[in-house]
């Protein structure tokens, strides 16, 4: 067996899945989803793959609010065919770590999720330890600065998060 054969069997082996999750799943959620992607991409860290869900999503199958679109654009993020969608029970176990953007949300998961799957539940700004705050909020009510401030909590998070994956080197 090859090299690259052998490191492709690890990297599947060691895999960790993130689902970002906000209520509406066209905002908050796509927005740490894609900031993630990019920074784990950056960092040469593909053994991490991520996704995003709404505990709510009223909107099914849309695209993600235009405002969070040109946030992410404006620096140089692309969300890709992202998609709304609503968390389902396969989440749970499908994904290593669930990470709710406000206590609400973490509390929604909490409500739906099987005991076994508890441990994975976590608010997204826990690692963002820089950070006074605790919760992304909602910019959908909001204007644009309201999405640049969602993008820069997300970009908090994500660094956080993607310390603590790569362990005690990183």
């Amino acid at each position: 067996m090859s090299p690259a054969s052998i490191a492709s069997i690890v990297e599947f082996a060691v895999m960790t899945k993130v689902l970002m999750v906000c209520m509406g799943n066209i905002c908050r959620s796509p927005m740490a989803q894609t900031v993630a992607q990019s920074l784990a991409a950056k960092a040469g860290l593909s053994h991490l793959k991520f996704d995003s869900a709404g505990t709510h999503a009223p909107h099914l199958k849309e695209r993600p609010d235009l405002r969070a679109e040109a946030a992410l654009l404006s620096h140089g993020y692309s969300m890709g065919r992202i998609r709304s969608r609503r968390i389902t029970l396969k989440d749970f176990e499908k994904f290593d770590q669930i990470l709710a953007m406000d206590s609400r949300n973490l509390a929604d998961l909490r409500r739906l999720c099987p005991p076994e799957h508890l441990n994975k539940l976590s608010l997204f700004l826990d690692s963002a330890q820089e950070l006074n705050e605790t919760e992304v909020p909602d910019p959908y009510f909001g204007n644009a600065q309201g999405f640049e401030r969602v993008l820069e909590l997300c970009e908090a998070g994500a660094r956080g998060w993607i310390r603590h994956w790569s362990g005690p080197a990183a």
